[in-house]
């Protein structure tokens, strides 16, 4: 069959984070720039939009080099954004790109790559397998297309120009969340989204076919709870790239966000705004201890949520699913900045906390015993540097560093701008333990002995410094980067890449990378791993052009600034 001619060279685009106006075109929806960070689904004033586009536009050219008065003049963020994130706006540079952006030799081989792992359906790219490994004698599930893997490709073919793999992924994924979806005997949500979906083809009749996986093939058999926020996120940066409205607002789409946020906003017993989850629902997919609320989830969740409200119609069953969000947004923010976060503050606080406190009015809401505070926590927590827990239920605080998670935070505004700023504190002042020599570690630190026995059950795979066990992950690069370009502090980002550069090509683009360090390639890690070529084109890309990040990232809403007085210690 025709496929595509490969295109290694990077193709500017347009400012992906710019305040936009909605046109017509042909009898076709778009969206046209108008030259502001704020995103248009992000404002309720039509009188202040109209201001807005009518006001004069800065002309700003890019030079080959960038002297520290020229940091000032080309911010990517103005200096409202500066004086948003307080002193910290003035001390690093917000638009450091130190070049003129030569190509690294890397980023030819990971396009070639990148493409050589593309997968067809019906002549039509759908998407991208897992790992391209040759050497490998098992294949495992590593040839098939998982969402949330597909998400680093799908961003850095929509910062090249180059759309249609991702709509066609955006559709043919939620054609198959209509297919019938049992466990057994036991059938899960209308809403649920696949982990992942082979295409077979088969040569004599010439058909193509796809076989979906729900988590009924998974190593746990637990449904995907970060699939359907994926597709939402993604659906949103296919928006926001393209300009292009009439994916989101076709019906299916519509109906699509709709069923996977009705799994997640339904009545129940909860007690507590984030989402109940099981070990192993997201990409830390097997036994790791991360049930009950992790933070991945949740912010992936908010994220998913604002995503969401952002595109549904105005329309009956639209309207009534947007005030849902819109309380459920409110909600999270508060709990989600007030108990799960964590700095030098809050931890003497709890280590303070009297217990067994019953009354409204309880400082320990969640009675946390402060003897189960972590010995490692107390040397690891700078002066300056905080980061939003792992897990927080009822006695139980899960003071591990998760990656995922707080990226996630910082670029969906779950993390105040404060917060964000310290979050990037922390991974700096700790940078050997979180980033070490290849980035990034997936959660810190590692189980071992007898809690890692009791936690994972064993698991040969997650011992002590790899794979999901304190593993270090080149595909969250991408995510440090845009973490990093949206707080300011891009010299992180710079130095992240550094040290992907350095070993990723000549290692084979690995999985993973095993050790306290990240020395070693992973003991079980593939070869040629998809998301790990992905996550660092789309870091180069969004070093490149810092504008990209607005493909992904969302400012703080006024009403998520909610004054949050933190607990006084107890004498």
């Amino acid at each position: 069959m025709d496929r595509p001619k490969k295109k290694v060279l990077l193709r500017a685009a347009n400012s992906m984070s710019s305040l936009s106006t909605i046109v017509e075109e042909n009898g076709v929806k778009r969206m046209r720039a108008v030259n502001s960070l704020t995103s248009i689904f992000e404002l309720d004033d039509s009188d202040l939009l109209a201001l807005l586009v009518d006001r004069p536009r800065l002309k700003l050219e890019r030079k080959n080099s960038y002297d520290e008065k020229s940091f000032t003049e080309l911010s990517l963020y103005d200096s409202a954004h500066s004086l948003e994130y307080g002193r910290f706006g003035w001390e690093t540079p917000t638009f450091s790109i130190n070049d003129s952006f030569d190509p690294h030799p890397m980023v030819k081989k990971a396009w070639e790559a990148l493409f050589r792992s593309q997968v067809y359906f019906r002549g039509q790219p759908v998407g991208t397998i897992a790992a391209y490994d040759h050497a490998s004698e098992e294949v495992l599930n590593y040839d098939q297309v998982f969402v949330r893997d597909f998400v680093p490709s799908a961003l850095a073919f929509l910062m090249n120009g180059e759309p249609e793999i991702v709509k066609n992924f955006l559709l043919k994924t939620l054609q198959i969340q209509g297919h019938e979806k049992k466990i057994d005997r036991f059938k899960l949500g209308d809403g649920a989204m696949p982990a992942s979906f082979k295409v077979l083809h088969n040569p004599i009749k010439k058909t193509d076919s796809i076989i979906a996986d729900f988590g009924e093939s998974a190593i746990g058999r637990v449904a995907p709870v970060d699939s359907g926020f994926w597709w939402i996120i993604l659906l949103r940066a296919y928006t926001k790239s393209t300009g292009d409205l009439s994916l989101a607002e076709r019906p299916e789409c519509q109906k699509g966000m709709r069923l996977i946020l009705s799994l997640c906003l339904s009545e129940g017993f909860d007690t507590f705004p984030t989402l109940l989850c099981a070990d192993g629902c997201s990409m830390i997919d097997r036994r790791m201890g991360v049930y009950g609320y992790p933070i991945e989830i949740q912010a992936l969740f908010f994220m998913a949520l604002r995503s969401a409200h952002s595109m549904l119609k105005q329309d009956a069953e639209g309207k009534e699913l947007m005030d849902k969000i819109g309380k459920r947004l409110n909600a999270m923010s508060f709990h989600m900045r007030s108990y799960f976060w964590l700095d030098f503050q809050q931890l003497n606080d709890i280590y303070r906390y009297k217990t067994e406190e019953y009354s409204h009015t309880a400082v320990n809401k969640f009675n946390v015993i402060p003897d189960s505070i972590p010995d490692w926590v107390f040397d690891f927590m700078p002066l300056q540097g905080g980061y939003f827990v792992g897990n927080v239920s009822p006695a139980r605080m899960d003071f591990r560093w998760f990656a995922l998670g707080n990226c996630i935070a910082i670029l969906s505004s779950l993390a105040t701008p404060e917060q964000s700023m310290t979050i990037m504190d922390l991974i700096e002042a700790r940078w050997d333990e979180l980033v070490g020599e290849m980035p990034l570690k997936i959660c810190y630190p590692a189980l071992e002995s007898h809690e890692w026995r009791i936690v994972t059950g064993c698991d040969p795979k997650n011992t002590r410094w790899s794979y999901h066990n304190g593993g270090s992950w080149p595909v969250l690069l991408w995510l440090l980067t845009a973490a990093s370009i949206k707080t300011g502090r891009p010299q992180i980002a710079r130095r992240a890449i550094d040290l992907a550069e350095a070993r990723l090509l000549k290692d084979g683009w690995p999985e993973y990378y095993d050790g306290k360090s990240g020395r070693f390639i992973g003991k079980q890690a593939r070869k040629f791993q998809t998301w790990s070529i992905a996550g660092y084109l789309v870091a180069k890309m969004i070093m490149e052009d810092p504008t990209h990040v607005g493909m992904i990232s969302m400012e703080e809403e006024k009403h998520m600034k909610p004054v949050l007085n933190r607990s006084s210690s107890w004498s």
